[in-house]
């Protein structure tokens, strides 16, 4: 019986899709990596905002 269970299609589709798009790893790191300034200045812009109103 050559039939494949579930885990193997999914470890062969998960390699295939890792060979296919190489630099899709590449894409998220910089927008995860963009994001994360992005948020970081939001809370600073916040953060700024709060003290002057305070003080």
């Amino acid at each position: 019986m050559s039939e494949k269970s579930s885990s193997d299609r999914a470890s062969t589709a998960q390699g295939k899709a890792e060979t296919t798009r190489p630099d899709r790893e590449a894409r998220l790191k910089a927008a995860l990596k963009a994001n994360l300034a992005r948020r970081k200045a939001q809370k600073r812009a916040r953060d700024d905002g709060h003290e002057q109103d305070e003080g």
